[in-house]
């Protein structure tokens, strides 16, 4: 969050920034300030140095989010379609713009991350008590697209997106932002459908809308509320093959 010399990033192939500010939660103003200045001024502050640097890294590497397409239904959203509105698109903007600020002659990837699928933390780990004690059920009327990932996909994708570029032409070369999501994204509704089958639990228990509008205010509405239909159309044309395409196969790999 501070300045950052430039003698640090200097000399290395590339810079990875992941780090952030987590989301979940109620939004507080001094909550929104931390998500949006622990994406913002850090990547501002890498920027800044990797543009001073005597021997810049290749590649800048940033963490995003499909937070930027916002509330979108069941519209099919790829690199190319616009931001949408409300506090996370425009927090998401603010991100990939940082990354690039300053900067000539380094490759910047704005890596858009879904919900990344691991039982260590996340979601899917939030998600597995309930289950488990056959609590589990949709959100809303579970008709919102969720855009998901296997842990081990997304690293993989993270390595693609640093080996393209060296000599290896477009569409290889990726480049701005980079969906790191599976090519087949599922509503709220299959997907607890999907993890109860899984787990061999009901999943009976719906979530009203009220109910986590009550108790999680506008992340609700933003987060577990919202509809983004994201495919993971860079990758696909970068030849990048998927391990867990499947929600199932995901699911019961993660739970093995």
């Amino acid at each position: 969050m501070r300045e950052v010399s430039p003698e640090l990033v200097s000399g290395f192939d590339v810079v990875i920034h992941l780090s952030g500010e987590n989301v979940s939660g109620r939004w507080t103003a001094e909550k929104k300030r931390k998500i949006r200045d622990s994406r913002v001024v850090s990547t501002r502050n890498l920027g800044w140095a990797i543009a001073k640097a005597e021997i810049p890294p290749r590649t800048f590497v940033c963490a995003s989010a499909i937070g930027y397409y916002g509330n979108r239904g069941n519209e099919v959203l790829t690199e190319d379609s616009t931001s949408g509105e409300g506090f996370l698109p425009e927090v998401c903007r603010e991100w990939e713009a940082a990354a690039h600020v300053g900067i000539a002659g380094v490759r910047v990837v704005n890596l858009r991350f879904g919900i990344v699928l691991s039982k260590e933390g996340g979601a899917l780990k939030e998600m597995l008590r309930p289950f488990r004690l056959g609590l589990g059920g949709k959100v809303g009327r579970g008709g919102q697209w969720w855009s998901w990932i296997h842990i081990e996909d997304a690293i993989s994708a993270v390595l693609n997106c640093l080996s393209a570029g060296r000599g290896r032409p477009a569409p290889h070369n990726l480049s701005g932002a980079v969906n790191i999501v599976s090519p087949n994204p599922v509503t709220n509704a299959e997907f607890t459908r999907v993890l109860a089958a899984v787990m061999r639990r009901p999943a009976i228990f719906a979530v009203p809308a009220f109910a986590a509008k009550l108790a999680f205010g506008e992340f609700a509405e933003e987060g577990i509320l919202a509809s983004a239909r994201v495919l993971p159309k860079k990758l696909e044309e970068s030849g990048f093959e998927f391990r867990y395409r499947e929600l199932g196969g995901a699911i019961a790999d993660l739970l093995r």
